[in-house]
């Protein structure tokens, strides 16, 4: 007797290719307007650039004096968007900007600042204002010779976790996310893309969509010639590199400085016993499987640190470095820093199979991006029926009101009260309202399973396994929480042991688990 015939799944509407803050975006944003997603990954979501940044926010004061002001405004208003919807992840942010002899004229900052405060409709941002670093807490550790500054606004993100949950909130809406799947061939038959993909195991597979979204960041270029639809310009790949050094001051405060050569670069409160320099701007020629911080930027951002700090650092107290390729639009700018960080969306349909690219774009507007790139789409994909509605829904976890932390912290340490103050604030800057789900009514470490190390538990590990596609100790450990930073090599062997249990139970029955 003949086996029956299945019929083969329809085509999804949206294939997303790259699960950066970009793809991830355009994932969730499409859909919730109604579509059938399909996001694949090569590696794990934030694998590449959206977990290489500089943590920030923000406008992007700097890009002001290079006349990028339709891109700073438009940054600029984000910030606040975003807040709202992940008050979780994001959270405002002082910065103290030092006023040094010889550089930029004290006028000339203040007139930039006026700016930053006026043009982007900022409402519950603090303003800028002047500061005197002899009495101010940020100016302590500081040599003498900074007298006078500036304290302004910008916010702080949780850069993968922006990608996760956008990636999660676009499976709850019935997308399907494909992590460790590399797509190796594109083409169009019969009006439909066809992708083929290869998974980490070895197998392959075969997707069909009515359209295809590049959104791979550094290596779009790569997957705009799998598509055979290579760009009539080209890309710049700049590298930008970060150290960690134990804290060099014990303020909430961040610092923006300025250079002898133009550059500037960031010092901010990180992880709770680290500080967090950064970046650099360098033309990656390399392979963008293996980025790493060169000795030379190493150096530079340590004696960048120096001009300005008390207390000197050298490269062997460099603890933690990570490095990050971003994709700029080749505008003809002879220095890297100069080069621009705006976007372009580029829409091919004329084969009748859509094919939506985004070049450039910084993290935070990727939201604004990816609203944008649904927009375009919507015009060639039925399916995409539903109104603009990403900046008004919270991420998951962030239905909270957005100086709402101190009161989900105290309701978590009321509830469980043997977490630890530490993990409670981690717990709430990770997950939010989510947490309860994992957390449950535990009033002890065994009723979540154990502890592994440093506040982590076996039930989060399980969370983040079952529900954030994690594969690996590092996507644990340096993508959804940081806790790599304090972590012994025993540490990680028991967290492997603790995961290897946990991924070798049977997927549940659930259709948007990202086991599926």
């Amino acid at each position: 007797m003949a086996e029956p015939m299945t019929a083969p799944p329809p085509p999804y509407d949206v294939i997303v290719i790259g699960g950066g803050v970009n793809g991830a975006g355009v994932a969730r944003d499409a859909a919730g307007r109604g579509a059938r997603v399909l996001l694949v990954e090569a590696g794990d979501l934030a694998q590449g650039t959206s977990s290489a940044s500089t943590k920030l926010i923000h406008g992007g004061l700097r890009y002001l004096e290079h006349y990028e002001f339709t891109l700073v405004r438009e940054a600029l208003k984000e910030r606040e968007v975003l807040w709202g919807i992940a008050p979780h992840i994001v959270r405002p942010m002082r910065f103290v900007l030092p006023y040094r002899d010889g550089l930029r004229p004290r006028w000339l900052l203040r007139l930039g600042l006026f700016l930053y405060d006026h043009i982007g409709g900022r409402k519950m941002l603090p303003a800028t204002r002047s500061i005197d670093l002899r009495k101010h807490p940020a100016g302590a550790p500081l040599e003498t010779r900074y007298v006078r500054g500036f304290e302004y606004s910008d916010g702080w993100v949780d850069d993968a976790r922006l990608v996760l949950l956008n990636a999660r909130d676009a499976a709850d809406r019935g997308a399907r996310i494909r992590t460790r799947t590399r797509a190796e061939a594109m083409r169009v038959e019969k009006g439909l893309w066809v992708v083929e993909a290869t998974g980490a195991n070895g197998r392959s597979y075969s997707f069909t969509g009515r359209s295809l979204v590049n959104a791979a960041g550094p290596a779009v270029l790569d997957v705009q010639r799998l598509a055979s639809a290579p760009p009539d310009f080209g890309m710049r790949l700049v590298r930008g590199s970060h150290i960690v050094v134990r804290k060099l001051f014990d303020h909430d405060y961040a610092y923006f400085f300025q250079l002898p050569d133009g550059r500037i670069f960031f010092a901010i409160p990180y992880e709770r016993d680290f500080t967090l320099i950064g970046t650099t701007d360098a033309d990656h020629q390399g392979s963008l499987a293996d980025i790493q911080a060169s000795a030379g930027e190493i150096a530079y951002l340590c004696e960048g640190a120096n001009q300005y700090f008390r207390a000197a650092i050298t490269p062997a107290d460099v603890v933690w470095t990570y490095s990050g390729v971003r994709p700029l639009i080749e505008d003809g700018s002879g220095r890297p820093e100069a080069a621009t960080r705006g976007y372009r969306i580029d829409l091919d349909s004329d084969e009748g199979a859509p094919l939506l690219t985004i070049y450039g774009g910084k993290i935070t507007s990727y939201r604004h991006v990816a609203e944008e790139a649904v927009d375009a789409l919507a015009e060639v994909v039925p399916a995409l029926k539903g109104k603009r509605w990403t900046g008004a829904s919270p991420l998951p976890g962030g239905d909270f009101p957005a100086d709402g932390a101190a009161t989900l912290k105290a309701e978590y340490r009321l509830a469980h009260p043997f977490l630890p103050a530490a993990t409670i604030d981690r717990i709430v800057k990770a997950y939010g309202t989510d947490a309860r789900r994992w957390l449950g009514g535990a009033q002890d470490w065994d009723a979540l399973g154990g502890e592994i190390a440093h506040g982590l538990s076996a039930a989060e590990v399980e969370w983040m396994a079952t529900r954030e596609w994690a594969q690996t100790t590092d996507d644990i450990l340096w993508r959804r929480s940081k806790l790599g930073l304090h972590f012994s090599d025993a540490d990680v062997e028991r967290l492997a042991e603790c995961l290897g249990a946990i991924t070798a139970k049977p997927a549940p029955p659930e259709k948007s688990s990202p086991r599926t």
